[in-house]
């Protein structure tokens, strides 16, 4: 445990480091990537141009610092910060670079403040935390490795299919080359795709599953995206140059959103989507139809228009062969006139009012993704219709301060 003086002076600390969060992180991702280069390829470098990762890990210091007292107030966070590790093969090697580089920064931003009493609080505090994480992750690889069809490290997938969903999203359907099984996980996990860099290093990202488990195959759906320089290369790598018969770098599923298809719930299971928030949520919609087949389910998926909406007509086909899952479309580049055009639809944004209107009652289990615009207005929403945290899932892209706030 960590000591009574430790604790003390890091809480003493955390109005400080809120203050400067950002100075500091923006600070440290620039001495590690000089001092350790080495550790580039773990970072989604997008991420740091929008200043997302800076935000996220500013956010994640400040709040270790406010309830290091409390650590239990973080346990989502851990098994978040856990599985987002193993995903990218985080080993216990990596820590000390990350925990040098941040002691260091702590000082260089604060100068004479960052006394050595405070820096030496900080160094247990980080190895504290620090030894939880790897206690997790080794946990995590080792069900990686022991499940059937299971591994550690990257594997090579072969493309087996590629088919094009939308005007901006393309799926790729993934199998071991020598046809062997791969792992079942669970509805709403992501796999980590590895692949090479014009600078001869590599970089990675993560991908939601868009299938039923247990299907044989893996299938991620991938949205085309552009930006400033650097920003979409994965993506358009995988949609211009990736081919059937092609071989690709795959890490294990992970991620802690996801439905568990044991748990058997009466009341409704409503499912919120925008854009392409909705490749994890039809892999639960797909489980949960037939785990649970007599339970009600409502599906609501927000985009722009039906030319770059993806799976529209497998939920139709879903909706006309169950009589318990209701499906409603919004698009809000369309008039209300045009979208008369299309069944079950409506033109706007998804809202609390529109979801509403379409479930029983406010006491279900909520799952959503999508934007960022659009989760904070679902989560908000949901807040102040007293839903309980323990029926509120969601996969979000970002630092959780921005959700919340």
């Amino acid at each position: 445990m960590l000591s009574d003086q430790t604790v003390a002076i890091v809480k003493s600390t955390a109005p400080v480091l809120q203050e400067h969060g950002e100075t500091l992180t923006r600070h440290f991702y620039e001495r590690m990537f000089r001092v350790n280069p080495e550790v580039k390829p773990f970072f989604n470098h997008s991420n740091q141009s929008e200043g997302s990762q800076q935000r996220a890990l500013a956010g994640a210091i400040a709040a270790y610092a406010a309830n290091i007292d409390n650590l239990e107030a973080l346990g989502g966070a851990v098994e978040l910060i856990a599985q987002k590790h193993a995903s990218l093969q985080i080993k216990p090697e990596h820590y000390p670079i990350v925990g040098d580089n941040l002691l260091a920064s702590i000082k260089e931003v604060l100068g004479e403040a960052a006394t050595d009493e405070i820096i030496a609080a900080w160094a247990e505090a980080y190895q504290f935390l620090a030894d939880i994480l790897q206690g997790r992750e080794t946990q995590i690889y080792a069900s990686h490795a022991k499940k059937a069809g299971g591994w550690t490290g990257f594997r090579k997938l072969s493309v087996v299919d590629k088919v094009k969903e939308s005007e901006l999203i393309t799926s790729f359907y993934l199998q071991n080359s020598d046809g062997t099984d791969l792992p079942v996980y669970l509805p709403g996990q992501y796999i980590t795709v590895r692949l090479p860099t014009p600078d001869g290093s590599t970089t990675m990202r993560n991908y939601s599953l868009s299938n039923k488990p247990g299907a044989g195959h893996f299938r991620i759906s991938v949205k085309r995206e552009t930006g400033p320089e650097g920003q979409g290369y994965v993506s358009n790598l995988l949609h211009d140059s990736l081919s059937v018969g092609d071989e690709i770098e795959v890490a294990p599923p992970c991620g802690e959103f996801y439905l568990n298809p044991k748990d058997k719930h009466e009341r409704p299971l409503v499912l919120l989507a925008a854009g392409v928030g909705i490749t994890p949520i039809i892999s639960i919609l797909e489980t949960a139809l037939e785990a649970t087949p007599g339970r009600q389910v409502v599906l609501v998926h927000g985009c722009l228009n039906p030319n770059v909406q993806a799976f529209r007509d497998d939920l139709d086909e879903l909706a006309e062969s169950h009589d318990n899952l209701s499906v409603h479309y919004c698009y809000s580049d369309l008039s209300e006139n045009e979208v008369l055009t299309h069944k079950n639809a409506s033109a706007g944004l998804v809202s609390a009012e529109l979801v509403e209107s379409l479930i029983p009652n406010r006491h279900a289990d909520y799952y959503f993704c999508g934007p960022k615009p659009f989760m904070v207005s679902i989560y908000h929403e949901l807040l102040k219709w007293g839903v309980p945290g323990s029926q509120v899932h969601f996969e979000f892209f970002g630092p959780r301060q921005e959700l919340e706030s």
